[in-house]
């Protein structure tokens, strides 16, 4: 009777659940994140159907799961079961078909598959699909009421009810996330920007780029690689965890995912790096690299290095809005290290603009100045009678002789030009000789002649770079012969000056500004310099410089 006693016990139950129902969508909608959201789904669900076990799928964009959010499951169980499942048997049936599913014995079912490994028993079977405007999120999945009985179709109808509550609710998390997103890419490109315009060196901004690029998508580590003058690739930048394990290794142009990346300017995405022939294998167990992805930094359609993104294994690969962020924010990012670069370039035009400027004025002013003082001296010298005067004047001419040649040595390091068209190679063999005559040192010289046409657009920081070698050699090394070579190496234009002298001990040797000064004119071309000394068996420096 719909008057009796379990008439109106029928109500009551009905009104609970709606009521519940409603307090499960209220508490969906306050819910932002989208980690919370997704949790909060499954418990509501199974708390509605009194189900011992939830659990929802969340599908990617292929169709396939790639996070599985549970309840009713202790984590020491969700470990001994190992991955998230594929998406086969009735949960791949949920999947194709979108539609709420209602099983009660799961084995005897046509589309089931069994269990795997360590999964708990379970019998009845009840799921929803979970969508919004037409977008498929997720499905719920429900097992084993509580009390033994199948779900019945009150379930299935709060179920259904509560699944569309829960697609509106990820849908609103998504939004919010998607925003909060861009928020941080805004942030983060005016980070950049600010640091670029505040002529912060390069080598920062690209620290920095890294750093934020793993923060705006959640990753785990992010590098960033560019080309080295070999031709190899190196990682310049790393952030995150095992950062240290992978900061500064090189790896193969041709047969990595950051080369293709560079030679297509396209970005590449991987879900299992193990899987794919281009991963290169040292760095991705050094960085313990799982879902990944690989952008380009590019101007002008020209990539000039890769900035990546990766999870753990076992994460969860980077969804669509994440890659499209990450391409943006590497496209910003490039500009503004290409801004930097085109200022880099306005500085060093106008520092040469000034040196051709005071070499100009040195050569047309102060040396004609010397040479019309030196002749005067001369025939001052000539018209006198007294011999020692004579002596004396000759050899204060002498020494304004030196000083025009110090004079005109300046102006080469000043005017790169002026050495450039005497050709590099003979301008070191002139330096070599003006050293042996001087010093009494036995010098040789072996220079290759392409090396040395290659350098002539510095070639006056690379006789500077060789005056002040010499230089060290010819106060300090006691040394009988020394050599000056020039050559090619992997990609790298080497000059070498050694000497057979006293030699010292690196590590206790007080470093004076001859030392000094090589390291800072070396390093302002791109370079770097070693020194490799041992007591009682000469001196060897070193100076790589990239072609």
């Amino acid at each position: 009777m719909p008057g009796g006693p379990f008439g109106g016990a029928l109500r009551s139950g009905r009104v609970d659940r709606r009521d519940r129902l409603i307090r499960s969508g209220l508490a969906l909608a306050s819910e932002l994140s989208l980690e919370h959201v997704l949790q909060r789904i499954v418990e509501a669900a199974a708390e509605l159907t009194e189900a011992r076990y939830g659990a929802l799928g969340v599908l990617g964009p292929d169709g396939r799961i790639v996070q599985f959010v549970t309840t009713g499951i202790t984590p020491e169980q969700r470990a001994a079961m190992g991955d998230p499942p594929a998406g086969h048997g009735l949960l791949g049936l949920l999947i194709e078909e979108a539609r709420p599913v209602r099983i009660p014995v799961i084995h005897e079912h046509p589309h089931s598959v069994g269990f795997p490994p360590n999964h708990p028993p379970m019998t009845s079977f009840l799921g929803a699909p979970v969508s919004s405007r037409g977008t498929a999120y997720g499905n719920l999945y429900l097992t084993d009421k509580r009390g033994g009985e199948p779900f019945d179709e009150e379930d299935e109808e709060a179920i259904v009810v509560l699944a569309a509550q829960a697609g509106i609710a990820v849908e609103n998390a998504r939004l919010y996330e998607e925003a909060h997103a861009r928020e941080r890419w805004l942030a983060a490109s005016a980070e950049i920007a600010t640091t670029i315009l505040a002529r912060t060196h390069t080598d920062e901004a690209i620290r920095l780029i890294a750093s934020r690029a793993r923060e705006l998508v959640n990753a785990d580590l992010a590098w960033v690689v560019a080309p080295m003058p070999s031709g190899a690739l190196r990682v310049a930048f790393a952030d995150g965890q095992r950062a240290d394990a992978i900061l500064g290794m090189d790896l193969p142009m041709d047969d990595s995912i950051s080369g293709d990346v560079i030679r297509t300017g396209r970005a590449v995405v991987v879900h299992d790096p193990t899987d794919d022939d281009r991963a290169f294998e040292p760095l991705i167990e050094a960085g313990h690299v799982g879902p990944a992805v690989f952008v380009p930094l590019s101007v002008h359609g020209r990539a000039f290095g890769t900035l990546a993104a990766a999870h753990e294994p076992g994460g969860r690969p980077f969804e669509e809005e994440a890659i499209r962020l990450l391409e943006s924010f590497a496209d910003q990012a490039a500009l503004a290290l290409e801004y930097a670069r085109v200022q880099q370039e306005v500085e060093r035009l106008a520092v040469l603009e000034d040196r051709e400027r005071i070499a100009k004025e040195l050569h047309d002013g102060v040396i004609q100045a010397l040479f019309a003082v030196g002749m005067g001296l001369q025939g001052t010298a000539l018209m006198s009678g007294d011999e020692e005067l004579a002596t004396r004047i000759e050899g204060a001419v002498g020494e304004l002789d030196r000083v025009i040649r110090d004079l005109r040595n300046y102006i080469f390091g000043l005017r790169p030009g002026i050495l450039a068209d005497r050709q590099l190679d003979k301008a070191l063999r002139a330096l070599v000789e003006e050293f042996q005559s001087k010093s009494g040192i036995v010098t040789i010289v072996e220079l290759d002649e392409t090396v040395a046409s290659e350098l002539s657009r510095m070639a006056g920081d690379v006789v500077q770079l060789t005056r002040e070698a010499l230089s060290n050699v010819g106060r300090h090394s006691d040394a009988a012969t020394c050599r000056v070579s020039l050559f090619q190496r992997d990609g790298t234009a080497v000059l070498e000056v050694d000497d057979d002298g006293k030699g010292f001990d690196p590590e206790t040797v007080r470093r004076g500004d001859g030392l000094t000064n090589l390291e800072q004119r070396t390093a302002a071309l791109g370079g770097k310099v070693a020194f490799e000394s041992v007591p009682t068996q000469g001196t060897t420096v070193r100076i790589e410089i990239p072609v």
